[in-house]
């Protein structure tokens, strides 16, 4: 109980939900972190502690349990490895910015994307291709998946996304997948990598999606900076104001930190 407490005290749980409409609003999630595997029929929210500073979270599911469905949260290793990626729920102007800073610094990154954004923006999504990033699905109407139980219904809010985006760049997509709001069950990763699909949550992230309640420069450093991590999956949101204006800096102070950028196909690779 002491240990728990000790590492309560310096949780951060995150979890994500976009709202299609005006406010994007993703994950702050309640729940004790376990090591147990996962409950064939519990539903989870995707959950991070970091009791060390510069050192990997504590997730609520390990890296081992979370292989066997194709599922990745970070990257097991001592090197200084940063996997980039952005949930795209809407265009509100800031999505150029995060690509010219990305393009400045050569860093691939993956933009999980919903319906709504592929519809809406088709010059952004061709461009994250011609740039070199990755498109993944992140659902077409950005639902809690872990309340879908069929098969039929998984494959609906994913394969919509996936006409939606060969019809404006004629290739598929890759076959990433995010969870809405970071919620998730075993059902739910076995359905998306019996589609083909790799699962990916992530071990950084900060509260960046409120658009009318931004958090400052100084604030989003403080979170970005002190909990990078060797093999990090870092997820922001294309509709931060903050992350506009700050990417091309943070990138520049990641690599003066000793750190590279790397497309998440090198996870398993």
């Amino acid at each position: 109980m002491k240990n728990w407490k000790k590492i309560l005290g310096t949780t951060l749980i995150l979890a994500a939900a976009f709202s299609i409409g005006r406010i994007t609003a993703q994950f702050c999630s309640v729940g004790a972190l376990t090591k147990s595997p996962i409950a064939p029929s519990a539903d989870e929210n995707w959950g991070l502690s970091f009791p060390e500073e510069g050192q990997p979270p504590v997730a609520n599911a390990s890296m081992e349990e979370l292989k066997k469905y194709d599922t990745y949260y970070a990257q097991d290793t001592e090197e200084k490895r940063i996997y980039l990626t952005f949930d795209c729920g809407y265009e509100n102007g800031n999505t150029p910015l995060i690509l010219d800073a990305l393009k400045k610094h050569r860093a691939p990154a993956t933009f999980f994307v919903v319906g709504n954004f592929v519809s809406t923006s088709g010059d952004l999504i061709k461009r994250m291709v011609d740039e070199g990033h990755a498109v993944g699905n992140h659902t077409f109407s950005h639902p809690d998946m872990s309340k879908i139980s069929t098969q039929e219904a998984f494959t609906k809010e994913l394969s919509q996304v996936e006409d939606l985006f060969k019809e404006i760049t004629g290739s598929e997509m890759e076959r990433y997948y995010r969870p809405p709001q970071g919620k998730y069950n075993e059902a739910n990763l076995k359905m998306a990598k019996d589609m083909g699909y790799k699962t990916f949550f992530w071990s950084l992230a900060y509260v960046d999606w409120y658009q009318d309640k931004q958090p400052s420069r100084e604030e989003a450093f403080e979170k970005l900076l002190g909990r990078i991590h060797p093999g990090a999956i870092v997820l922001l949101h294309n509709t931060s104001s903050t992350n506009g204006a700050i990417l091309d800096e943070l990138l520049g102070k990641w690599e003066d930190m000793g750190y590279t950028f790397h497309p998440l196909n090198e996870l398993w690779q």
